[in-house]
């Protein structure tokens, strides 16, 4: 099977034409020795089955970035059959840069002006039969997004000549020195002698540390030609190519011209960002969806499900959409899911006559399983609202107008980008720091990014945030969601802050982007997105969650001589014994506390976050299990089935965790605070490895002990101010105290550095 290589500039619409071309046959590795994403797939388009390989977004084949190298590196040693080089065709300048490189390989090459469609649209012209005379390649119009020209692309491509020689626009400007170079490489039969020659006299760091280049550029008396070699090409490329496209007399702006004026305005896009932020938790989470918006003006509201006086039947039903309020389309989905779940353990408990058979396979495995699945629907449509801003091309503004922000906190505005994909998973959001070329610059990233709650964490909030409503009288937990997530985001910025002026303290890199034409994503790369996270998230939850749940429910009813204990007797479990052991360490955070009739069970919080470290989704099912298990504590306490009810309602796994309340007796900031820990605690076991492969060695190990103090003060400062307000001064010193000896340091510093330097002038 013929194998062809994507190459293109990041946001050429690459990822969109990928999609498109392989569909449902693609997958993804990891590119060998390195942890950046490889992505293949097969394509059937052109009538021949033909292999895709999708190479890293570059601006060139310079080795600048870990992306550069590994697309250089495939097209040099792997031998694709070709390449399909993708152009946006609405900045052809830009884009032909890389083609003119590739062009100097020894590989059959096709170009795709993809985003013709804006082209058009804009009423531009574009002379392709030019072009293509003028690179000697076959050059397709395509439009990746609307689906067109793909068929004619792969055609033209499977039908590509075997072999291909390299050409070069840079032969009059490096002459005789290029001939001798490239004599050299072909006579040590090295493959595509013309582009390592070129490379050679670019003084290419890659080709420079080859055996004998050094002594062969000196003897071709080369000087640093790499300017000059740029300004070649870019002028080759205005002067027979870009002169191809016809602009339009229109002077009117774009339609992204129009957006970006309010989006990326200097004073109003940080609003903007943090209300759609708001609207997409709104739509998501909210109980109260219409009803604040369109009903608030009635007074009272309308009539809740009981006033209906429906039918039991009915009211299940409508209770699924509707309770004085019809629900967003993310509860409405989590409540499709509880029924049908509560439904299924119900009678599967029931059929099973055996009392620790019976409580092991509808408490531990199935009400473990269930409570996390049951929050696979609004785990989906958040990293759906998600995908959409990234793929309609509005992160990218957000990157840009950030820039500026982050500047002032040591980073660029690239590292907001895998930042804000940790809101999606932690995993490809450090792989994605590979694109950052300071060393510095990347490790604070990577450390950060766990702060960005993922989808795993989002059970969490809901379900403890539901707790905090009813305890403190509210109606909503998308307002407590989102806080939470602003206050990941806040612990975020002070870290980078402490650590780019300590620790990690460097020059901030400069930061270029291109910013695409927005776009309406296409539904069907929506799909394969959505498809791809919920195999990811099912997987986990029928492996490690499904191990996990068995091994606490077997742990909370047995006892260190491994005799059986009811649920009643919990508290002498081997689980209780460990939970005990390791609650004091939780104590200054508010939920290790030993402060109820019930103090005994004070360790549940504690085992339910130690859980977590294995995998953030193991919390919930931590609390559906030992809820279950401490039925007989919680028919003492007196608790309204009602209250549970309406918790249950409100969030999977939300009774649950006010049982666990109720039974431990913690406080609503105790609650808040064990939020704060488990968004901001080590990260899953599967981010920690990644973490671990992208972080330059020895850093590892730092990090994780970054990790547990920055989770620990941050819960302890929640903890503590919630419950005594006058604490926040406490606090304000001691990072003032912080702050001012970093200044003293840092200024200390410079002040020897300009000591040393007088001396050594004197």
């Amino acid at each position: 099977m013929k194998t062809f290589a994507l190459a293109g500039n990041p946001n050429c619409g690459k990822t969109t034409l990928f999609n498109a071309l392989t569909g449902s046959t693609a997958h993804v590795g990891n590119w060998p020795g390195v942890t950046v994403d490889k992505r293949e797939g097969v394509c059937k388009k052109g009538g021949e089955a033909v292999n895709i390989v999708d190479l890293p977004g570059i601006y060139s084949l310079s080795p600048y970035t870990p992306e550069e190298v590994i697309s250089r590196n495939y097209i040099l040693n792997e031998h694709p059959y070709g390449i399909i080089n993708i152009v946006d065709a609405t900045n052809l300048e830009r884009n032909l840069y890389l083609t003119t490189q590739l062009l100097e390989m020894d590989v059959p090459v096709i170009v795709a002006l993809n985003m013709m469609d804006e082209v058009n649209k804009a009423g531009d012209k574009i002379d392709v039969a030019a072009i293509e005379s003028a690179l000697g390649v076959p050059v397709v119009e395509v439009s990746a997004l609307k689906g067109t020209g793909i068929k004619e692309l792969m055609t033209r491509a499977a039908n590509l000549p075997a072999e291909r020689k390299g050409v070069t626009v840079l032969a009059d400007l490096l002459g005789d020195k290029l001939k001798k170079a490239q004599a050299h490489f072909e006579t040590a039969e090295v493959a595509s002698p013309l582009f390592h020659a070129i490379k050679l006299l670019e003084n290419d760091e890659l080709e420079i540390a080859e055996k004998g280049a050094k002594e062969l550029l000196l003897s071709l008396g080369a000087q640093d030609l790499e300017a000059e070699m740029a300004d070649a090409r870019y002028k080759y490329i205005s002067a027979e190519l870009s002169s191809k496209k016809t602009k339009s007399n229109k002077e009117t702006l774009t339609k992204s011209d129009k957006i970006d004026r309010a989006l990326t305005h200097r004073v109003w896009s940080i609003p903007i960002f943090l209300v759609i932020l708001f609207a997409i938790f709104h739509v998501t989470f909210s109980e109260d969806f219409l009803y604040i918006g369109a009903w608030a003006s009635l007074g009272n509201g309308l009539p809740s499900l009981d006033d209906l006086g429906l039918s039991e039947g009915l009211a299940t039903f409508v209770g699924i959409f509707y309770d004085g309020a019809v629900f967003s389309p993310g509860v409405i989905l989590f409540n499709i899911f509880d029924t049908l779940f509560g439904t299924i353990t119900e009678a599967v408990g029931g059929a099973i006559g055996v009392e620790w058979l019976s409580g092991l396979v509808s408490d531990g495995i199935l009400g473990g399983l269930f409570a996390v699945l049951g929050f696979l629907p609004q785990i989906l449509l958040l990293f759906m609202w998600f995908s959409l801003l990234e793929d309609s091309g509005y992160m990218a503004r957000i990157a840009f107008v950030l820039d500026r922000i982050f500047r002032k906190f040591g980073l660029s505005g690239r590292s907001f980008l895998p930042m804000i994909m940790g809101f999606g998973c932690s995993v490809p959001a450090m792989i994605n720091t590979r694109t950052l070329s300071d060393e510095k610059e990347r490790i604070s990233t990577v450390r950060v990014i766990p702060f960005f709650s993922c989808g795993a964490k989002l059970p969490i909030l809901t379900a403890c945030g539901a707790v905090i409503c009813k305890m403190v009288g509210l109606g909503n937990i998308d307002l407590i969601t989102y806080g939470m997530y602003l206050l990941g985001i806040a612990v975020a910025i002070i870290s980078i802050l402490l650590m780019r002026n300590t620790t990690l303290k460097g020059e901030t890199p400069p930061f270029i982007m291109e910013l695409p034409a927005y776009h309406w994503p296409r539904f069907k790369n929506l799909m394969l997105h959505l498809w791809d996270k919920t195999k990811h998230f099912v997987k986990k939850a029928f492996t490690i969650i499904f191990a996990s749940t068995v091994i606490i429910w077997l742990f909370s009813h047995l006892d260190w001589s491994w005799h059986y204990l009811p649920d009643e007797g919990m508290n002498d479990s081997i689980l209780a014994s460990l939970g005990k052991l390791i609650q004091p360490l939780f104590t200054p955070l508010g939920f290790g506390l030993n402060n109820s009739a019930m103090s005994q069970y004070g360790w549940v919080f504690a085992v339910a976050a130690l859980t977590g470290l294995i995998a953030k989704e193991n919390v919930i099912a931590t609390f559906a299990t030992l809820a279950a298990c401490l039925s007989a504590v919680v028919s003492s306490l007196n608790i309204d089935p009602s209250v549970l009810l309406e918790l249950e309602e409100m969030a999977e796994g939300a009774s649950d965790a006010y049982i666990m309340a109720q039974v431990a007796g913690i406080t609503v900031p105790a609650i808040i605070s064990f939020i704060a820990f488990n968004m901001t605690t080590i990260p899953c076991f599967a981010a920690c490895a990644t973490a671990k492969a992208e972080l330059p060695k020895g850093r590892f190990a730092m990090t994780v002990v970054f990790w547990l103090v920055a989770s620990y003060l941050t819960s302890a400062a929640v903890y503590t101010i919630g419950s005594w307000w006058w604490t926040a001064f406490i606090w304000a010193a001691v990072i003032a105290a912080v702050v001012t000896l970093i200044v003293l340091k840092n200024k200390g510093k410079i002040f020897n550095k300009r000591g040393k330097k007088e001396k050594t002038a004197a």
